[in-house]
Parts: structure tokens; sequence; C-alpha cells
């Protein structure tokens, strides 16, 4: 299949323009058509890889009118790149815009970015599973217009006590230390707010769910941000439980042996 009579979904990445992958900005440099996500996608990231592309921005279109955009420009043979924010999979509402176009018998690839969960670890220098703390990392949100499960209430999720990632809920942070109070977690429970993570104007807020509520509330931050949880976040000032046995010296694994003293 080739790259004219498809459609490129497009991982943009979290914010900063360098955070694209190489595929992705080589698509865009190539595109004939882009429609991207002007609410969450920086302007300037289309500017820098797409200048000579025709833009269209998706803030103010329904799927029907996105749809129509893609497959007319698919179907005169220009190259089309579908550019979402962070990775196309998480909270990207593709697989609906997939199946209009499998009705229109157009193709189509996803090429992955990094999302926002990795952006922010990566400003907190914070890893996010760490041995005998935590093995498990759970990307989430609290239901606001788009409806939860109810087995994935954020009450329920909390009893597992995994380190949690939130999306989308930072409007409702009063919500959020509720339901993971009714939890595995404690109000002495480790937290991060990152707000744009990898952008110009990032904030990072740090502090418990005894008061996280109360500085995001004073830093006025009400979008574009994402709530880390969870006792990983005392490594950086407690120092670590357990090292990985990775690179433990006694350890063997596939790819290296041992080094007996």
């Amino acid at each position: 299949m080739s790259h004219e009579n498809i459609v490129h979904f497009v991982g943009a990445g979290p914010g900063d323009v360098e955070l694209i992958t190489v595929k992705g900005a080589r698509l865009l440099g190539e595109a004939d058509v882009v429609v991207y996500a002007g609410s969450l996608v920086d302007r300037e990231l289309v500017l820098t890889y797409a200048p000579d592309a025709r833009v269209y921005d998706s803030a103010g279109m329904d799927l029907e009118q996105t749809t129509k955009v893609l497959a007319e420009a698919v179907l005169a043979g220009e190259l089309v790149v579908r550019l979402h924010t962070g990775d196309p999979s998480v909270y990207g509402a593709i697989q609906e815009q997939m199946e209009e176009l499998d009705k229109l018998g157009i193709g189509y690839e996803v090429v992955p970015g990094v999302t926002s969960a990795f952006a922010a670890a990566a400003t907190l220098k914070q890893e996010l599973t760490l041995p005998e703390v935590s093995q498990t990392v759970v990307i989430t949100r609290l239901a606001g217009r788009t409806p939860v499960p109810e087995r994935e209430q954020l009450g329920n999720i909390a009893q597992i006590g995994a380190t949690l990632v939130i999306y989308l809920s930072i409007s409702m942070i009063e919500k959020v230390v509720e339901e993971l109070l009714s939890g595995a977690y404690t109000e002495d429970t480790p937290v991060a707010v990152v707000a744009k993570a990898s952008w110009a104007d990032e904030q990072v807020l740090t502090g418990t769910l005894a008061d996280i509520a109360a500085k995001v509330r004073d830093a006025g931050i009400g979008k574009q941000a994402l709530i880390v949880v969870g006792d990983v976040l005392r490594a950086r000032s407690e120092g670590m439980k357990a090292k990985s046995l990775l690179y433990d010296k006694g350890f063997s694994h596939g790819c290296r042996e041992g080094i007996l003293a």
C-alpha cells in the first residue's frame, strides 16, 4: 500500500516540537494535507515540519467534516496526515475515524508518539516502576463527558495501589483525591501534577493527597495536566527500597552472563 492512498495517523508527542518521532516528522514533511488537533497540538510543530501542506484545524470540525477532508485528499492521490497529540492510542478518538475510513474502503496506518505520561515522568526524572514498590502503571481518568465503565471507577482502581497516571481529570482534583483515599492510598501518598509536560511553560506541583487539591487551585491549573500518584514518587527524597536485578553483577539474563566474583 503506497503512502498516497492511505491516511497516516501520527502522534505529535506531548508538546515539545522535538518529541515527535523521526517517522512522524518525515511524513509531515512529505504531507500535502494535514488535519491536526489544534486545541492540543502546538501550531509551531505543524509549521516546523509541514510548512508547505494545506492545514486544517480539527478543533472546529466534526467527524463527518474531518473524514471528508481526509477522504477527498487520499482519493486525489495526496499524502495525508491526521495529527494527534501525544500517542494516538491514548484518548485519541482514532477508532471512530478508522471506522469511517473502513466504510469508504480507505486504508490507514498509525505512527505512535510520546504520550504525556512519559513526558511527565521525564520532567519529574522519575521511574514509574520500581522494584518492591510498584511494577504496575495504570493510565486512567475520571468520568466526565465521556463515561467510564463501572468496574473502572477510580475508587475501584485505587484498590490496587499501583502507580497511577490520571489524564483529563485535573479540573475535578477534589473528586480524584476523594476516590483515591477510598482505595489503597493515604493522605500522605505522594502526588505530582505536571501541567503542559514538555512545553516551554510547563508547571510542576508536588505534594500529597492531603494538600495537592489546594495547591492545584492556588496555581490556577484547570486543564492540560496529568496527575501522577504512588509511592514510587518517594524514591527521589527517601531513596530506593531495592535495586533492579537487571544490572546486578550476579544476575544472568538472555543477553548477558552474570559476572561471578
